[in-house]
């Protein structure tokens, strides 16, 4: 504000100044505004990454800065957002997933926007039929296993749910506490679509006989307690289906061959959808449309796998070569409403802590 305030006064005092430009008496002289670019800002969570060289091509295309905001992990950016609403901190909110979406559809935080680039998104991941949230990327979060741990001790791989409560596996699984993590969380509803809200607890007392660890979050889950990557004592983690290309991709000598794989039986992985809405009351609505339909289009999808991990959801977007050599993808994972989740988070949580810590 203070530049443009000086660059009025510079402009007037150069105007009345200047020989044989003097303005007529009762005239005021022209001022010329300058015109900068407009500003998006983009609330996410902590996890959000992109190519500098892909916002930077937004930025040009639309004469626009962007700024993004990291707000913590999924629960806690949506809290910020929920809120901050009657005072918007941002134009858009990148990062909400299937397992918060009915919160965030039930506060009301978004704005209607039915993008024109959804025709290349497949039914399955559009979850909000009045597009209020819009589907970015998706992830499976999965069982991996430490290949060279079983190939050493001559023991099979588990290939299904009920596989892991057999004695040979006893103590070789670590998971995360569902109350304190997202795998965690997502790794409980796949048991709960697998083996219904009347069996997974049954289940999950069996694990818990069968010497199942439980830790507060993914690092110390892998990169402690899992035997390739933290020289712990379980072979096996609840992690991503995408964690073997990542051991590949920031190996310091990148392997021929993955050292881990998923365990990618009939719902053994929970299918994860993250979502990206306009924020009601933003200020740039035509920015922030185009924002959306930017995320969505092949140049930003094609960027998604190798910067986040996960998987784009436009059809037409290739994959790195990376994630068709190593990645897994489920032909079956585990899927859930929104809403049932909504309804009933907080509740299978409980449940889960009292059959399983308690």
């Amino acid at each position: 504000m203070k530049r443009s305030i000086l660059f009025i006064v510079l402009m007037i005092f150069l105007a009345g100044c200047a020989s044989g430009n003097e303005q007529p008496q009762g005239t005021a002289p022209a001022v010329v505004t300058p015109s900068g670019p407009g500003t998006l800002a983009v609330m996410t969570h902590d996890s959000f990454a992109v190519s500098e060289a892909v916002i930077e091509q937004f930025e040009q295309e639309h004469n626009v800065d962007v700024t993004f905001l990291p707000s913590g992990d999924t629960g806690a950016a949506l809290n910020r957002a929920i809120l901050s609403r009657e005072s918007p901190l941002a134009d858009l909110f990148f990062g909400v997933d299937n397992t918060f979406l009915s919160r965030a559809l039930s506060e009301d935080i978004f704005e209607i926007y039915e993008s024109p680039v959804l025709e290349n998104i497949p039914d399955e991941f559009i979850l909000d039929p009045e597009f209020r949230a819009l589907p970015v990327d998706y992830g499976d979060v999965c069982i991996n296993y430490d290949i060279s741990y079983f190939e050493e001790n001559e023991l099979p791989v588990p290939q299904t749910l009920e596989e892991l409560t057999d004695p040979q596996y006893e103590g070789l699984l670590v998971v995360e506490n569902p109350a304190t993590s997202s795998p965690g969380l997502a790794f409980l509803l796949a048991t709960i679509a697998h083996f219904g809200e009347e069996g997974h607890l049954d289940y999950w007392a069996q694990l818990r006989d069968n010497g199942v660890v439980v830790v507060n979050d993914w690092n110390t889950a892998y990169y402690t307690n899992f035997t390739q990557a933290g020289q712990g004592e379980q072979p096996m983690v609840v992690s991503y289906a995408s964690s073997p290309v990542a051991e590949v991709i920031f190996a310091e000598q990148p392997p021929e061959e993955a050292p881990t794989a998923s365990i990618v039986g009939p719902q053994a992985c929970f299918r994860q959808v993250e979502f990206v809405g306009i924020l009601r009351g933003t200020q740039n609505r035509a920015l922030a449309e185009q924002f959306i339909d930017f995320m969505l289009s092949e140049t930003f999808q094609q960027d998604i796998p190798l910067q986040m991990f996960v998987f784009p959801v436009n059809s037409n977007a290739e994959l790195p070569e990376e994630f068709l050599q190593f990645a897994q993808i489920p032909d079956e994972p585990a899927r859930m409403d929104p809403q049932l989740i909504g309804e009933n988070r907080e509740q299978w949580i409980q449940g889960w802590t009292e059959t399983v810590l308690r």
